[in-house]
Formats: structure tokens, C-alpha cells, sequence
């Protein structure tokens, strides 16, 4: 197998396990988000779904202020990765635009969902839960857009970190081994959750 090739492997594992972790990853850290709104307004946690083949989501009964619990989700799905990164870039540098990409990640998807949710309605989805729980519908487009710009500027530059603008496709091989370990760990902790 020729050199390039091989590089194109590495490549190609570090940005499909970043993907499907980031994927996973920020689905938990939007459910944390609203497991703790819910334990801090009173309300009792009855179940929280992290799977790999559907769309996570927290279930709260009783549960006496759902658009607080509702933002939650968004929240602490844009602050916990940024913590993550922070941390990752203090304690072990050269893996911090995994953190990064994680957070850019987390920032996009929960900025879309917000904005999306409110657009397709549903009466399960965050956007709709504040809304038809008081919630004034001015901070949603803010959030969403900010979140979705603070998302997209953490991205800038991490091209070359996966090998992006390099023709023979060259990335770190211990990121790439690291990214798979996430995957793996973050897909065996879902699977065998009750």
C-alpha cells in the first residue's frame, strides 16, 4: 500500500470518528443540559434516551417549568463542550482542535435545532416547549444565530488538522486512534445504557 493511501486512511478515521462522536457526544451534553434545569426547578427526571440509531431526548414528570427545562438542553449543549475544550487546551494542547471541533459542533447543531425546531413545530421540541410555556420568541433566532456563528468561527482553521488542503492527506495518528477510542467508548456506553 503506497504512503498516500495510508494517509488517506488516517485521514479518513479522524474525520468520520469526529463526526460520529461529535454527533453522539452532543447529544448527551444537550440532555445533561436539561436533566439539570429539571433537578434545579423541582421537576423528576423519568427517563433519558441516549441511542446511537435515534435523537435523544429527556422525559420530565412532574415537571413544573418545562421552557426553563427546555433551555437547558441548548444551553449546556453549547456550554459543556465549551468547557471540554477549555480544559483539553490547558491540560493537553496538541489534542485541542479535537475539543474544538467538538465544540464548533455542539454550537452549530444546538443553534439549528433551536431555530429549526421553531419552524417545524412539534409539540416535544425545545423551540416550541418555551414558546408555548410564555417564553418570548425573540431570544430563539439570538440564540440559534449566535450559537451557529460561535460555532462556525471555532471551525475556522481546523482544516489542516484533518489533513484538509494538504494533498497527501497527512493528520495526527494518535488523534486519529484518540477520535476512534471516543467513538467506541461513547457507542458502548450507549448501547449497554438501560
Amino acid at each position: 500500500m503506497s504512503q498516500n493511501l495510508i494517509n488517506r486512511v488516517w485521514q479518513l478515521l479522524l474525520i468520520l470518528a469526529m463526526f460520529a462522536f461529535s454527533w453522539l457526544g452532543l447529544q448527551a451534553a444537550h440532555e445533561s443540559g436539561h436533566v439539570l434545569h429539571a433537578w434545579a426547578s423541582g421537576g423528576t427526571v423519568t427517563r433519558v434516551v441516549l441511542r446511537p440509531t435515534t435523537l435523544s431526548y429527556t422525559l420530565v414528570s412532574p415537571n413544573p417549568r418545562p421552557a426553563f427545562v427546555a433551555w437547558g438542553g441548548p444551553i449546556w449543549g453549547c456550554l459543556f463542550p465549551l468547557i471540554l475544550w477549555a480544559a483539553v487546551r490547558a491540560a493537553a494542547s496538541r489534542y485541542a482542535f479535537l475539543a474544538r471541533f467538538f465544540a464548533g459542533s455542539c454550537l452549530v447543531a444546538n443553534g439549528v435545532y433551536l431555530g429549526a425546531s421553531v419552524l417545524v413545530g412539534g409539540s416535544e421540541l425545545d423551540g416550541p416547549v418555551i414558546l408555548a410555556n410564555g417564553g418570548a420568541i425573540w431570544p430563539l433566532p439570538l440564540f440559534s444565530l449566535a450559537a451557529i456563528a460561535l460555532g462556525v468561527v471555532a471551525w475556522n482553521g481546523l482544516g489542516p488538522n484533518f489533513g484538509l488542503g494538504d494533498s497527501k492527506g497527512n493528520v495526527d495518528r494518535r488523534a486519529a486512534i484518540l477520535a476512534a477510542a471516543l467513538l467506541g467508548l461513547t457507542l458502548l456506553a450507549e448501547c449497554l445504557a438501560p
